[in-house]
């Protein structure tokens, strides 16, 4: 089994992402959906958690050999991207969703050096919209964004165009699509469910309502 299909397996398996479409979750941002995912849970599965760090090295090392530093964002990848420096040798920051509102303010944490080409982390693509906030942020303090690497990405249209005009390559390990292919063959939803799943996904703001 490729590295796509073995981790949306292993996600679904320890409920870092749940799909339910007959009964919907509601997102903070009040969009109802059959997906919900919280890939902080990988970090207390050790064989999940070792099997995101090197599938992460691996890919950053074959797409980004010219790294000098791995940045995560908060705080969903603040953990994975740690653990990732970590065994790259290479420095590591994260970046906040705003600035502290004491002490010194930083929205980067972790020592700054203006020129050092940096990856950013991310656990997951939604929008897109906090992750590039993060990749400005960087690229507002002097450390050039070679691209970044997530865990998961609901390949939502919207965040595609995002990354294209931001300028910032994008790569994940797993995605949407993956997903469900590996929840059908595992029975982990019904067949007939595909639909509804694959609907949600070109027009999540406007599916099923507000709630």
């Amino acid at each position: 089994m490729d590295t796509q299909k073995q981790l949306a397996e292993n996600l679904l398996q320890i409920k870092a992402i749940k799909l339910s479409p007959a009964n919907p979750f509601t997102w903070a941002s009040g969009w109802r959906s059959p997906i919900y995912c919280d890939n902080r849970k990988t970090l207390s599965y050790p064989e999940v958690r070792n099997f995101i760090k090197e599938s992460f090295v691996s890919l950053i090392r074959d797409k980004f050999p010219e790294v000098e530093g791995i940045a995560g964002v908060a705080t969903g990848a603040i953990g994975i991207g740690a653990l990732v420096a970590d065994m790259l040798e290479l420095p590591f920051v994260y970046v906040r969703s705003k600035p502290k509102d004491h002490g010194l303010a930083n929205l980067i944490e972790g020592e700054v050096v203006p020129g050092r080409r940096t990856v950013v982390v991310e656990d997951l693509i939604s929008t897109g919209r906090s992750s590039l906030n993060a990749v400005a942020a960087l690229r507002d303090a002097g450390m050039p964004v070679l691209g970044m690497t997530a865990i998961f990405t609901y390949d939502f249209p919207v965040a595609a165009e995002r990354f294209r005009e931001a300028g910032c390559d994008l790569y994940t390990l797993t995605d949407y699509h993956h997903l469900l292919d590996v929840a059908v063959k595992t029975g982990y939803v019904e067949p007939e469910a595909l639909e509804t799943l694959r609907e949600w996904r070109k027009d999540p703001a406007g599916w099923g309502g507000e709630a």
